[in-house]
């Protein structure tokens, strides 16, 4: 039961937290919450058919499948992640003035909606495939016979969607013009540690160098198995023992999107105070 609840609620996490901060930051803008649902049901159906064929995906990769699935994952919803960010910092203000008059549709520089989808599919799809190929994997070496395994199961999917709430609920409570900012940097750290995190698993299946082992040891802080250690895990991909490849990706990462991010904010509000200017008194 211990370790049903300990899997699910471990697998859940990153899914919640990245759907909560896309509601949170996307509140008030017409159709963002249909588009993410839609990807969070495609995610649940994807990660049925990877747990089914985890096994054969592994044994045509030489055991090496489900790590290039990760990290092909990981890499596309941190792309996508920051392509949403980018875009929320550009129309900004415009959104910032939307979420205040509520009805109003987005008429101008609509949202990518499938961009929506597809992070919350991939966000879905990976937690949710290891999560039910984990559970197939223990309900299949159990000795009872699986009510504890489904107690087990549904106390961690319960713990997972509360922790998801309380941060949804958080964001919500922050003023509509700070919500965006806050809401962009929370993303940016999650799309540069599931860089990072991508990066571990092509060091794993030797398609990237590692540079260094193992560049510091905090197990002794913060485990990684810990409740902190898996909020930092999904927050911004701690490993308690990165390589330096991890460290490096996930640096480059961060410091790439902030740059762009800074540019944008720039020039959004350029754009808003020449649009003040051409208005008439």
């Amino acid at each position: 039961m211990i370790a049903a609840l300990v899997i699910i609620f471990r697998e859940m996490l990153e899914m919640t937290l990245v759907l909560g901060i896309l509601l949170a930051a996307t509140r008030g803008i017409v159709g963002s919450r249909r588009w993410i649902g839609f990807g969070a049901i495609g995610g649940l159906i994807g990660a049925l058919f990877v747990a089914i064929f985890m096994e054969e995906m592994e044994a045509a990769f030489n055991g090496a499948g489900e790590f290039m699935f990760n990290a092909i994952v990981l890499l596309l919803a941190s792309g996508l992640i920051a392509w949403t960010v980018f875009w929320m910092t550009s129309h900004g203000r415009e959104l910032s003035d939307r979420m205040k008059r509520v009805g109003n549709s987005v008429k101008e520089g609509t949202l990518p909606a499938t961009a929506l989808a597809i992070v919350a599919l991939s966000a879905v799809m990976r937690e949710g495939s290891e999560a039910v190929f984990f559970m197939f994997g223990a309900a299949q070496t159990a000795q009872t016979d699986g009510w504890g395994l489904m107690a087990g199961g549904a106390l961690g999917m319960v713990a997972a969607l509360v922790t998801g709430a309380i941060i949804y609920m958080g964001m919500i409570r922050v003023p509509i013009r700070h919500l965006l900012s806050v809401a962009g940097w929370m993303l940016m750290l999650i799309a540069s540690g599931m860089a990072s995190q991508a990066a571990m698993n092509l060091v794993t299946i030797n398609w990237l160098p590692p540079l260094i082992d193992r560049l510091w040891d905090t197990s002794w802080l913060v485990p990684q198995t810990s409740l902190l250690g898996e909020i930092l895990h999904v927050m911004i991909g701690y490993d308690e023992g990165p390589s330096g490849i991890q460290f490096l990706v996930f640096i480059g990462s961060l410091l790439t999107m902030s740059l762009l991010y800074h540019r944008l904010q720039g020039g959004a509000g350029n754009d808003h105070r020449g649009r003040l200017r051409r208005s008439p008194a």
